[in-house]
């Protein structure tokens, strides 16, 4: 008896593609709601786009030279990390991958501690004990991220049900990039942010490459926002290159969560204009015609446009903005660089609260060595 033929069932298409929300164009003209901003905190935003964009170069330079041994670049990715800090309130927090550092000094963090991170010296509240770009800080509310791509979204999704369970207002915001979403973390955090309702934002920021690897090899999904749907969240695709949709977006989604209606997933569109990291050379994997395609979606030139445009900015106040700016990053890279290496009995600290006498028995033996001199 011959098997019948059957016939596969069609693929489902009841759910339209989600449209990419933005306020801005390319060239910076309003193409959506303008978000209730005042004229302050859009030129704060934008000096904050310029530093970061302007630091980055000096980093980057600083590697090049051998005077840092790391970094990683946020270049032409700093609507995302930078809307969103506006976006939320002081207590929120925030669990990065690696591009959002710059979350902390939007925050007021302290530019020369900031850099000296980088350095891992004395200055540095990590105490050397951190890669470089892993920044973190309570005071500011901010997470150290690991290598290990998407381990922050469980944690970032727990503390947000913490604060649930203690009927708190915070949000967390859990930060991701494409290549995360092919991690199982990923899948953990988005289901128990909507099964437990956890008062989360999840942002992935599709800079198309991982690493080497491009978005299309990561997934067979028409988005990357439409995961979410699997999970029973809220999702919405973002222009990630236009800081005032960036911003809007994320007060929706932060409003929300405190309203109790639980986690949204954000997938901002941006692009890694630069490589990955230090270490890294995209010329290798990555065709530079699309970079210059991406250039000209530029989130600095796009915001600039637009403050020209409504007046609010000109070439003078440019100027003016990159010569302060300049001043200040080569100050605090100066005074950074000049903090000597953390004392070496700190590696016994922030172990345990209370030294045990086991670890105290270690130290008093570790500060007795005196290496011998090196001989030249």
């Amino acid at each position: 008896m011959v098997a019948a033929e059957r016939t596969p069932p069609p693929r489902s298409s009841s759910l339209a593609e989600p449209k990419l929300f933005r306020v801005l164009d390319n060239e910076g003209k309003l193409v959506g709601p303008m978000p209730p901003l005042d004229a302050q905190t859009l030129a704060a935003m934008y000096e904050q786009m310029v530093q970061i964009r302007l630091l980055d170069e000096r980093m980057m330079i600083l590697q090049r030279q051998g005077r840092i041994g790391f970094y990683g670049a946020c270049t032409g990715q700093e609507a995302p990390p930078i809307g969103t800090a506006f976006a939320l309130e002081a207590t929120d927090w925030i669990f990065p991958a690696l591009r959002e550092g710059v979350a902390m000094l939007v925050r007021g963090y302290d530019l020369e501690t900031y850099v000296s991170q980088v350095f891992g010296n004395a200055k540095d509240v990590l105490k050397g004990r951190q890669m470089p770009s892993h920044y973190a800080d309570r005071s500011v509310n901010y997470v150290s991220w690991g290598s290990c791509i998407a381990t922050q979204l469980p944690q970032a999704v727990g503390a947000a049900w913490a604060a649930r369970i203690q009927k708190k207002r915070t949000v967390t915001v859990g930060f991701m990039g494409d290549g995360a979403t092919s991690e199982g973390d990923f899948h953990y955090a988005l289901n128990f942010a909507g099964v437990y309702k956890a008062p989360c934002v999840l942002i992935c920021q599709n800079n198309h490459w991982s690493i080497s690897v491009p978005t299309a090899a990561q997934t067979r999904a028409r988005t990357i926002a439409e995961k979410a749907h699997a999970y029973g969240l809220p999702f919405a695709r973002v222009d990630g290159n236009d800081i005032l949709a960036v911003w809007a977006a994320v007060t929706e989604a932060a409003e929300r969560a405190r309203r109790g209606e639980g986690a949204t997933f954000l997938e901002m569109l941006t692009y890694r204009i630069g490589a990955h990291s230090s270490s890294d050379d995209p010329r290798v994997y990555r065709d530079e015609r699309e970079v210059e395609e991406w250039k000209k979606r530029d989130p600095l030139e796009r915001m600039y446009k637009f403050l020209v445009a409504a007046g609010q900015w000109d070439a003078a106040r440019e100027e003016a903005l990159r010569a302060r700016l300049d001043i200040k990053i080569k100050a605090a890279v100066e005074r950074a660089e000049a903090h000597p290496a953390p004392d070496r009995e700190t590696v016994f600290d922030d172990v345990y609260q209370e030294r045990p006498w086991h670890l105290e028995e270690q130290r008093e033996a570790f500060l007795a060595f005196a290496p011998a001199p090196i001989a030249h």
